[in-house]
């Protein structure tokens, strides 16, 4: 790709305008839909993936492409050798390359000038990573950058308590469609779960919704979400074995040459590889029913997570009486559909109100409650347990870990009840024993909490108890879990900086009196919040 010159960058940044186009049609969610979306992946992505990967080689069978064995269960039946191991090390190499490219992604502008040129990259690589950077890299024509601005001011007024919020119901509801817990599942299950999945987490959503992050130039935001995209393409073909598209297509092609085929699209586990201490080698082996589950991070999970950012901080906020106007909500919902299109999202799972926003999700998660109890039978028999309660476990112990006296070690737990709701508390085995203690003061907080905002915001807008103990949990979390400098975001480092600064002036909380200020002072440390916790 021709490289840009500054002011050609940040005219291609500048240049998207809002258009009546059909994005801004009611949006139609049906089962129907859905049901087409869990077999439609990322093409753009994919294609890229398969492009520098190639075909996967099987074990004793070296001329025959994965995806090709794939659907008819002969893999099930192979025995393969200790040296087939070998054949895939260039496809391991060529995985670490991709990774250690994304180190030069650091920003909008490099992402946009990126063409691999003087780096030593092999041109199977460096040929393919140009054409996916050139293809997607222009903001929507639907874009509208006055929306956007207005869901950064909102992040930024509300960054502390969108933590908690993150921990709290974004994360849980995400867990809660089983097709998607067990690829996060399989994804964390060398690592320590809960901890790393929240710096990943935000190490998309900081730079994303930070000033300028989807429409300057020297932004980080569209870098690090093209960085996701290809790791959700990656994940796709490693446990597909191959291109999805080639995968349904020789499915589909088993099923068309015999319709009473067994094992259409059940790529089996390969023993090989289990206990492997590598991520990428436990996603090739893990097995997948392509049939039954569509294809791994299809558009309907992608759609899904879209939601839990979005719809689930904007409906948390109402239930912490918290809530925004219909036009800030909008322009929140509307920042994130820019950020799903660039993810690969399909424009038909981006909700652009919250009546369409809450119709998509109790649908999805219908569906995948559904799912879930048609595999209950089938999971109590394997050695392959339910994964939902197993991340809510390990997300709750991430959380305890950063609250200091044992009363209130449980209103993590608690306060992700009171905002996902019994369903998702009992999907995600949050239903456990809790002091009568904890309980009571929990309860009794958040209804006087409730009460009091109601009554004394009438005469000091900036007043919120609910806002204030958020906010403290907020502190506890981002000290020990986002800014940990052992752990630190994975993402460029002037990003981690500007993270870092921007995490530590919320410490101060503009919208709030100067005594409330005071009081959140005294369970959290005294002005900024880089200094660990101090109680």
């Amino acid at each position: 790709m021709a490289q840009m010159t500054p002011s050609a960058t940040t005219a291609h940044f500048q240049s998207s305008q809002p258009s009546q186009a059909s994005f801004l049609a009611p949006l139609e969610i049906s089962n129907a839909l859905l049901d087409r979306m869990q077999y439609l992946a990322d093409p753009l992505a994919d294609t890229t993936i398969n492009n520098i990967l190639g075909d996967w080689l099987l074990p004793d069978t070296p001329t025959e492409h994965a995806s090709g064995n794939a659907v008819a269960g002969a893999q099930s039946q192979m025995q393969p050798q200790p040296q087939w191991q070998t054949q895939l090390q260039p496809n391991w190499q060529k995985l670490a390359m991709v990774s250690a490219i994304f180190e030069q992604w650091t920003d909008n502008q490099n992402l946009v000038e990126w063409d691999g040129d003087g780096h030593g990259i092999p041109a199977d690589i460096a040929e393919p990573l140009k054409a996916y950077v050139q293809a997607a890299s222009s903001l929507p024509p639907w874009a509208d950058k006055a929306k956007i601005a207005r869901a950064e001011e909102l992040f930024m007024d509300y960054g502390a308590l969108s933590v908690t919020l993150l921990f709290c119901a974004s994360l849980p509801e995400c867990y809660v469609v089983p097709d998607l817990a067990a690829v996060l599942q399989t994804t964390g299950k060398l690592i320590n779960h809960a901890e790393y999945r929240v710096r990943s987490t935000g190490a998309m959503i900081f730079p994303v919704m930070m000033h300028g992050g989807l429409t300057s130039p020297v932004g980080g935001g569209i870098a690090q979400v093209f960085k996701v995209r290809l790791i959700h393409a990656t994940v796709r073909n490693l446990i597909l074995r191959g291109n999805p598209e080639a995968a349904l297509a020789a499915m589909a092609g088993a099923v068309s040459a015999n319709p009473n085929t067994q094992g259409a699209g059940v790529i089996a586990p390969l023993a090989t590889l289990e206990g492997t201490q590598n991520m990428h080698q436990t996603l090739f082996a893990r097995g997948w029913n392509l049939h039954e589950d569509g294809v791994p991070c299809n558009q309907e999970d992608l759609g899904y997570t879209l939601l839990t950012f979005s719809y689930i901080f904007l409906r948390s906020m109402r239930k912490l009486g918290l809530g925004f106007s219909a036009s800030d909500e909008e322009a929140y919902l509307h920042a994130w559909n820019v950020m799903a299109y660039f993810l690969g999202v399909n424009e038909s799972l981006m909700p652009n109100t919250m009546a369409q926003a809450e119709a998509m999700f109790k649908l999805i998660q219908a569906r995948g409650r559904q799912d879930q109890e048609k595999h209950k039978t089938e999971q109590a028999e394997s050695a392959n347990p339910d994964p939902r309660p197993l991340l809510g476990r390990a997300l709750m112990d991430a959380m305890k870990q950063a609250i200091p006296l044992s009363l209130i070690k449980p209103f993590p737990v608690m306060l992700t009840r009171y905002l996902c709701g019994p369903a998702t508390s009992k999907d995600l085995g949050l239903s456990g024993w809790i002091s009568f203690a904890s309980r009571f003061l929990f309860a009794t907080s958040m209804q006087i909490a409730r009460a009091v905002d109601a009554a004394v915001r009438f005469f000091v807008p900036g007043f919120s108890i609910c806002r204030l103990i958020t906010r403290i949990l907020g502190y506890r979390f981002i000290c020990q879990l986002l800014m940990d400098q052992t752990r630190p975001l994975k993402v460029p480092l002037h990003v981690r900086e500007s993270v870092n600064i921007t995490m530590a002036a919320w410490g101060n909380d503009a919208n709030a009196p100067k005594w409330v200020n005071a009081v959140e002072d005294y369970f959290t440390v005294k002005g900024n919040w880089q200094r660990p916790p101090q109680k």
